[in-house]
């Protein structure tokens, strides 16, 4: 089987290349299969890179925390990794108990609970937290647990309905992620903005493909 590469040309968007077909067989033929040989693609990361991780929030973390109105979170099913976007008003969102621990309302939607079923399974999950127009991002590896506290509850109104859980996540590791991501992307710049008519809606991907 015979892969294809497509690129898109963000000059010319109407315009695409099209690579060389890529040999599926080829492809898994070069897989890395251990960590020796991953490290020795790349070199040793710098001493800076290591000491901007923490086991707690710093003060400053908590500072920027407490602007964060975004975050995505990752948990683990039996078949693969979620990954749940979620948000709200900056302090609604979620709520800092102390330097170590980051409570979530599970507000009330469409019912499938996916990463709270994954969460009771195993309780390792990530976060990375955005704010609109800044270009890092804060990334949090955890553990998790669901918790329906009656304090934790009332403490998360929203129109007059608590949410229907609370997820606690302890923290294991914080730590900044640099500007390069979200700036090589224009992910906040006015002229990368996509208009609505340009892409798909929710109905249409949530139909699957048609013929």
């Amino acid at each position: 089987m015979a892969l294809r590469v497509t690129h898109s040309d963000p000059v010319n968007p109407n315009r695409e290349e099209v690579a060389e077909p890529l040999d599926a067989r080829s492809v898994e033929a070069y897989a890395v299969e251990s960590i020796e040989t991953l490290e020795s693609l790349y070199p040793s990361a710098l001493p800076g890179s290591r000491a901007k991780q923490h086991d707690a929030l710093t003060s400053a973390m908590t500072k920027w925390l407490k602007q964060a109105p975004f975050f995505v979170l990752s948990s683990l099913a039996t078949t693969g990794i979620d990954c749940s976007p979620r948000g709200d008003a900056p302090g609604t969102a979620f709520t800092l108990l102390d330097r170590r621990r980051i409570a979530i309302p599970d507000r009330r939607g469409n019912n499938r609970i996916d990463s709270l079923r994954n969460i009771v399974r195993d309780p390792r999950v990530g976060l990375v937290f955005m704010i609109p127009g800044i270009e890092e991002s804060l990334r949090v590896r955890g553990t998790a647990m669901v918790s329906v506290a009656p304090d934790l509850l009332e403490a998360f109104p929203l129109d007059g309905e608590q949410p229907a859980s609370v997820i606690v996540v302890t923290i294991d590791a914080v730590w900044v992620q640099n500007f390069r991501s979200i700036r090589r992307a224009g992910l906040w710049r006015e002229d990368a903005r996509v208009e609505r008519h340009e892409v798909p809606d929710a109905p249409t991907l949530a139909a699957g493909e048609t013929r």
